[in-house]
C-alpha cells in the first residue's frame, strides 16, 4: 500500500497494517509481546514504528476515555447550511469546532457544508452550550440538529 503524508511517499507493508492495528487498539503493548506476536525481530517492529511515527501516520498515543462513564451520552449530529464567503470554511469550521463540547467537523460537499459532532451531559447543557452559539451565528443559515438515541458502533480507531 503506498501512502502519501505531507508530500512524503510511504510505502506501508503488511507488517506495517499488522503494527498499526495492534497499537491501535493498544498503544501500551509491549514492545517484544508485539514482535513475538507478529513473528518479526524487536528491532524491525521498533524500527517501523519509529518510521511510522516520523512519517505522520502515527500522530500519537492517546487514552480512549469512554464518554458514558462522564455522563457525556447525550450526543449530537448538526447539518450545517452557511452563507458563503472567503475563506468561511476555514474560519467558520474552526468556530464550531471551539464550542465546548464539539468533538468533531466535517466540511462537506452537497447540499449541507459542515457535519458537527457533539457530546452534552443533557438537553440543558446542549441548548446553552452548544444550540445558543450555533444559532448566534451570522454565517450560519440553517442547522438541522439529530439526537442520537443509541450507539450501535462507535470506534476511534482507522479500519484496517
Amino acid at each position: 500500500m503506498l501512502i502519501v503524508v505531507q508530500y512524503l511517499v510511504v510505502e506501508l507493508d503488511d507488517l506495517d497494517l499488522r503494527i498499526l492495528k495492534v497499537v491501535q487498539g493498544d498503544a501500551k503493548y509491549p514492545l517484544d509481546k508485539l514482535a513475538q506476536m507478529l513473528r518479526a525481530p524487536k528491532s524491525t517492529v521498533s524500527y517501523r514504528i519509529r518510521r511510522l511515527e516520523r512519517s505522520g501516520i502515527i500522530k500519537g498515543y492517546h487514552a480512549y476515555v469512554d464518554p458514558a462513564t462522564l455522563n457525556l451520552d447525550y450526543i449530537v449530529v448538526t447539518l450545517v447550511r452557511t452563507k458563503y464567503g472567503r475563506n468561511y470554511h476555514n474560519e467558520l469550521g474552526s468556530r464550531i469546532a471551539n464550542i465546548p463540547g464539539v468533538w468533531g467537523v466535517y466540511f462537506v460537499l452537497g447540499d449541507i457544508d459542515f457535519i458537527v459532532m457533539a457530546r452534552y451531559r443533557n438537553r440543558e447543557e446542549f441548548m446553552s452550550k452548544y444550540l445558543e452559539k450555533i444559532m448566534s451565528m451570522p454565517e450560519i443559515e440553517r442547522s438541522s440538529t439529530q439526537v442520537v438515541v443509541n450507539v450501535v458502533k462507535e470506534s476511534p480507531y482507522t479500519v484496517l
